[in-house]
This record gives structure tokens, sequence and C-alpha cells, in this order.
């Protein structure tokens, strides 16, 4: 069996499927509903840019506040997408996950070192115990990440940055599972971990903070994993 212990907040994903193809939905979507103002993309206001139309803007704003056709989303892959549209990495995509592979090859090119360390630490994330088990809220990432892009900080140092985040709240929610359960293994798995940068941050931190960590070598992180492990579930079942 299993428990879920921890998830992001979940969060409007306005059209669904057309969230995904447009990664600028649900930036505007996520802050919107956090902060209660649209945001700015980086490098072109939400309300005039060229490439997104004040018409597509109100229609995304009334599927939030109406919830039409808006699924609400955990997934930390929506999360990426958020980040990269909100630093104006890319605001709509051609194939699946676009916009969070060109945020990770951008941040893979920041050079922390030398620099402002205020520059080169992660942003700010609230984890809360809810009645459901950990809830990692994210407003605070989000609106430190958009005063950052609004201070001329660079895409890649955004990027860098945010994966930094997510690497030292992967290790945050597991210490904080662990000291409830006792337990000190954690598999890394899901889409996500394709990400080398986010794998590559993420390892050392668990380790050094005392976790046995399993990695994908035979089988797929993402979806081509999912099959293998519904046939072991269901050979585990008791017939």
């Amino acid at each position: 069996g299993f428990r879920r212990a921890a998830h992001l907040e979940y969060l409007p994903m306005p059209g669904g499927d057309a969230a995904i193809r447009n990664p600028w939905r649900l930036a505007l979507a996520y802050l919107y509903t956090l902060t209660g103002e649209l945001p700015t993309l980086h490098g072109s206001d939400a309300r005039t840019g060229p490439d997104i139309t004040a018409q597509e803007i109100q229609v995304v704003r009334q599927q939030v506040d109406r919830r039409l056709n808006t699924p609400l989303t955990s997934a930390a892959g929506r999360l990426f997408d958020a980040v990269a549209a909100l630093a104006g990495v890319r605001q709509r995509v051609t194939y699946e996950a676009q916009a969070a592979i060109e945020l990770e090859m951008l941040a893979a090119t920041w050079q922390p070192a030398g620099q402002n360390p205020a520059a080169s630490s992660p942003y700010p994330f609230d984890v809360r115990q809810e009645a459901e088990g950990l809830v990692i809220g994210l407003r605070s990432l989000l609106e430190a990440i958009q005063a950052d892009l609004e201070t001329g900080a660079s895409q890649a140092r955004v990027g860098w940055r945010f994966h930094l985040t997510m690497a030292e709240l992967i290790t945050t929610v597991c210490q904080q599972i662990s000291g409830e359960t006792g337990l000190h293994t954690v598999a890394l798995s899901g889409g996500c971990f394709q990400n080398r940068l986010l794998l590559g941050m993420s390892v050392p931190r668990l380790q050094q903070a005392g976790f046995g960590v399993l990695l994908h070598r035979h089988v797929p992180c993402n979806d081509g994993g999912i099959s293998l492990g519904q046939a072991a579930l269901a050979r585990a079942e008791p017939q």
C-alpha cells in the first residue's frame, strides 16, 4: 500500500490540455490565484504583449474566476512550465515539456561562483501540515521569482535558483516525512527526474541528509515506466 505524504498545492490549469500547450496560461493562472494580480511575463506585459492578446488574457481570467474547464493540478511539471513562462523562456510549446527543457538548458549555463550569495540561494517556499498531509505552498516562491525578474535577473539565474529551490524543497519535505515515519530511503521517480540539473542538485543533498537514494537505471522515470509499476502492483495484491 501507500499514502500520499506531501504534494504541491493545487492550482488551476485553465483550458486543461490548452494550458500545457500554452504555459503562459499557467503562469497567469497561478499568480492570479495566489495574489489576485495578473503578472507581467518577463519580456512582455501580459496585458499588451504582441504574442498574447488581451482577449486571451480575459478568457483565462474568466476561466479561473468561474472554474470553467479549469481542472486543478499539483503536478511539478506544470510548475516548471509556469516558471518558464513567467521568465519569458517559452510561452507556447510544440512538444511535451519544451518549456521545462529550455528552462533547464538556460539554468545550466548560470555560473553562481563569485556572485552575490542572494543571487545563488534558493527562493522561499512554504510547507504546511494539513489533514491530507504536507502541502507545499507556492505563493512566496512565485512572488520571489517575479521580484527577481523585475530587478533584471537573467533567465539563466532565475532558472538556476528555481532548480536549486526544488532540490531544497525535496530534501526538506523528505526530512519532515522521515521524522514522522522513520524512513530513510528515497526513490526519485516521475518525469521531472529526467531533468539532469534537478537530479544532480537533489541527490547529494538527500545523501548529505542521511538518505539512501534510489534512481532509475533500466526503466524510464517518466510515463514509460508506469505499465511496469502497474504490473508489479497487480502481482503484489493478494489473490
